[in-house]
């Protein structure tokens, strides 16, 4: 459970989905510029596996569209099958709601130069991304710097880089639990809570479950942030 969310390179599981559901309450339209010949996945992930929910064959047009299903908001992921050519820039996560989202983005810079509408919890966690990546690059400069130290043998300096750590690590966790709390009306809370605070002290995340409306109590993520908690508290 702790790992559900963690580990987002995970093998892929590619199941048959061609059969589109008439019925399906959400929507993602979109228009990959410059993709012209390739396969786009539509994924999910189950426990710590993504899974291929949809695909869509790409030939010609560089629109696509997908319907499915889902009962709550919920990270999905599309996926780009280049064929031959080689990139690491594939996947694109989609913060997905009940309704119609549209995707504009570029073959040569899939996930950055992406736009996606239609998603308050993607707005939402876009503007958390913004914020939580520019805490991750600190934090991973400072461990370099940790290593070098250790590494040249700089016992002197150990002190002050391991408290310039725990400070930015702790600013990090800070910024995240108040994000949370600020958008407790969202999904995007919970989800923020089980993949990027589960080294927070449980009493901070104890005030997150706690702080969620009905609705995103209801929701996956809601109810998964309620298992690993009562998960945490059997540990103690």
């Amino acid at each position: 459970m702790k790992n559900v969310f963690l580990a987002l390179a995970t093998a892929l599981v590619i199941t048959s989905c061609s059969d589109k559901n008439s019925d399906a309450n959400t929507h993602i339209t979109g228009n990959i510029k410059g993709f012209s010949n390739g396969m786009l996945y539509l994924q999910k992930m189950n426990d710590s596996t993504l899974v291929a929910i949809d695909s869509v064959k790409i030939q010609g047009s560089s629109t696509f569209k997908f319907d499915f299903n889902l009962e709550s908001p919920e990270v999905v992921y599309l996926v780009l099958d280049r064929g031959v050519t080689k990139s690491i820039d594939n996947s694109l996560p989609v913060f997905a709601e009940p309704g119609t989202m549209t995707v504009d983005t570029d073959l040569k810079y899939f996930y950055a130069s992406a736009k996606v509408t239609g998603s308050k919890n993607h707005e939402l966690f876009e503007q958390f991304q913004k914020i939580n990546s520019k805490y991750n690059s600190e934090i991973l400069d400072i461990s370099k710097e940790k290593y070098d130290a250790l590494r040249f043998k700089r016992v002197q300096d150990l002190d002050s880089i391991e408290s310039k750590l725990n400070k930015r690590v702790s600013r990090k966790y800070l910024y995240g639990i108040n994000f949370a709390l600020t958008n407790k009306e969202y999904e995007v809370a919970p989800y923020v809570a089980l993949t990027e605070l589960t080294g927070a002290n449980i009493k901070y995340l104890d005030t997150i479950n706690n702080s969620m409306s009905q609705k995103v109590a209801q929701s996956r993520y809601g109810k998964l942030l309620t298992e690993y908690l009562n998960e945490r508290r059997k540990e103690n």
